[in-house]
């Protein structure tokens, strides 16, 4: 904990209590400290001038200190920081094997099949250095020693570990039983205290027998190190030569083509467990070597291939640079998130691949491209007149609140934009790209971060400036691609002559309280809107202004939106919406911007390169 001036902490660890007290020097400084739903601690102060709370301080987390990342029965290690931090305890072993190896620990492990805890060959193997579980599911008997502690648990098959009651000492003080799954374990350098988790004398002597011929192996190696040095030479420089790709994948696609993407787990619970895993030879064949007759597109994640696998399917391979930021986590997050989401607004993944350097998703195939293709081509925007804009308009909505409400998990995309929106054959609206989308769990409404990605034009004013993304956030989003698919321009870079708002909402704004909100439809609508179609055009406007609020409590909800859409009920007044940008020229003839913010105060020559959520 990084400490300041204005503030003072004083940590009490004693028999009769832990806590953490902190007190400000400053008399006239008021503050608080919060535990927000992430289990991060956060410090705020009051503004007398702005007349609200301001964060100046939050705790740093590790992976490892959220809670149960690794599921139950497992040890979350972070200084295996060359593979997986997350490891099953001694006896176990991952109870969604694919998710597992695609660094998904969250399901946890399992007790391995046969090895029982209630048999008479039964010991106990030592996990060294930990933060113990969570002790919701535990017996504590302060009058006995380890050794006692041992014996009790032994005799009782339902307890499955133990450990010393007092966490300051291994000294054996206290008795504390675990009856359940063993939830949130992590591994310390140091300090921590040792846990005793039940195993049977098989595990042991499997052990046993890989360290014996291990040894021998050893042995071996030892003795031909000279021949084994020059063939290793040979290999590598062979390797090098021929540029051989070592697949860290033990499956190939043949074997998956044919599975289904999903499945069920014990408890009834749907899961995909069988996505399938293509390896790099199948990919390269069915894209014919990733030729460039076959690209359909490239940004800044990598580029976008058509292929077709020898089955006859039609897919789009999504092959991520190596500079494009996007690491083994975010890969991962789109992999699972897009594979146990099922909605025809949504597009369907088919499976990946990671090999090597490589990392490849592979999705179907969408033939006409994405939604900013048609929008913002002056030829191609004539495709989608207002009936079928409206339908895309509608079908994003029912897209984005199935992610909030509608699926089993409650998704934050926090990427929506048009070209992350892809048009099939009958030009239907399905969003892609969930490399950045959060899961929010349970009653959880809000989330921040310190790495603030995203699109500019498209991030609301809260995610932008402080980090914090919800649901309204979306809808920030969905506002601005509403009034884009209306218009016809795009939000960022926008520009028109005799124009003072240097962005798209701005100038809609000024012209839906001018009573001219019909001055901004796109023109290639014109001729053959009906005064019904003309109607929903302006409703389609104040619902985009609706979502595009300064306030996130001013927005509607998707769930709103969707009714709004589908009715022509009275809609609340819009409020002036957020970054509402000004262009003004001075008297020597030079421009200026200004953003104009809520309470009416302005920022002269913004330009904003990168964004850092606080």
């Amino acid at each position: 904990m990084a400490f300041d001036p204005v503030t003072n902490y004083i940590f009490v660890n004693n028999q009769n209590e832990v806590s953490i007290m902190y007190g400000v020097t400053d008399p006239s400084i008021l503050s608080r400290m919060v535990v927000n739903e992430s289990g991060m601690p956060q410090c705020f102060t009051w503004s007398r001038r702005e007349n609200k709370w301001f964060r100046f301080w939050s705790a740093l987390k590790e992976q490892c200190d959220y809670y149960n990342h690794c599921g139950p029965n497992s040890n979350c290690n972070l200084y295996r920081s060359d593979v997986f931090e997350c490891t099953c305890l001694p006896g176990y072993e991952p109870k969604y094997p694919r998710e597992w190896y695609l660094r998904d620990g969250s399901g946890g492990c399992k007790r391995k099949l046969g090895m029982s805890t209630c048999q008479n060959r039964e010991v106990f193997t030592k996990v060294a250095r930990v933060k113990v579980p969570d002790t919701s599911v535990t017996h504590v008997d302060m009058s006995l020693d380890l050794n006692e502690c041992e014996i009790k648990c032994l005799s009782n098959c339902s307890c499955i570990a133990y450990t010393s009651a007092y966490s300051e000492s291994n000294s054996g003080i206290g008795c504390l039983t675990y009856h359940g799954d063993l939830m949130d374990t992590r591994t310390y350098t140091y300090a921590g205290q040792d846990l005793y988790v039940r195993v049977n004398v098989a595990e042991l002597d499997l052990h046993a027998k890989n360290g014996s011929l291990g040894k021998k192996k050893i042995v071996a190696i030892v003795i031909g190190s000279s021949v084994a040095i020059l063939l290793l030479v040979a290999l590598v420089y062979w390797f090098y030569r021929r540029k051989i790709k070592i697949s860290i994948s033990t499956f190939t696609s043949s074997t998956f083509l044919d599975v289904s993407l999903s499945g069920k787990d014990q408890d009834g619970n749907r899961r995909n467990t069988d996505l399938p895993l293509f390896d790099f030879s199948t990919i390269a064949a069915a894209t014919n070597n990733f030729s460039i007759k076959n690209k359909l597109g490239e940004g800044g994640f990598g580029s976008v291939y058509k292929g077709v696998l020898p089955n006859g399917q039609e897919i789009a391979i999504k092959r991520l640079s190596k500079y494009s930021g996007q690491g083994i986590g975010e890969f991962k997050n789109e992999v699972t998130l897009t594979a146990k989401l099922q909605h025809r607004n949504l597009v369907s993944i088919v499976g990946c691949c990671i090999e090597a350097e490589e990392k490849m998703l592979v999705y179907e195939y969408v033939p006409n491209k994405s939604l900013d293709f048609f929008i913002f081509n002056e030829t191609k925007r004539t495709l989608l007149d207002w009936n079928k804009r409206f339908e895309i308009i509608c079908g994003i909505a029912r897209g984005i609140l199935y992610l909030h409400q509608d699926s089993r998990l409650r998704i934050i995309h926090r990427d929506l934009k048009a070209s992350n929106v892809l048009l099939d054959s009958a030009l239907n609206p399905k969003i892609s790209d969930f490399g950045m989308a959060r899961i929010f769990g349970g009653e959880q409404i809000e989330g921040n971060t310190n790495r603030v990605v995203g699109t500019y034009g498209y991030m609301s004013p809260e995610y932008a400036m402080e980090g914090l993304f919800s649901i309204k956030s979306d809808v920030y989003s969905f506002g601005v691609l509403l009034v884009e698919i209306i218009t016809g321009i795009k939000n960022s870079g926008f520009h028109l002559e005799d124009c003072d708002s240097s962005n798209l909402i701005g100038h809609v704004w000024d012209l839906w309280r001018e009573g001219k909100a019909m001055e901004i439809v796109d023109k290639s609508m014109w001729e053959e809107s009906s005064h019904a179609s003309i109607h929903e055009m302006l409703r389609c406007v104040h619902i985009g202004l609706l979502c595009v609020q300064e306030q996130a409590t001013d927005r509607p909800t998707m769930s709103s939106v969707v009714f709004m859409l589908g009715n022509d009920n009275p809609l609340p007044s819009p409020k002036q919406p957020a970054f509402i940008g000004k262009i003004r020229s001075n008297k020597n003839g030079d421009t200026k911007r200004t953003v104009t913010t809520k309470g009416g105060s302005s920022f002269n020559d913004l330009t904003i390169s990168m964004f850092h959520g606080r």
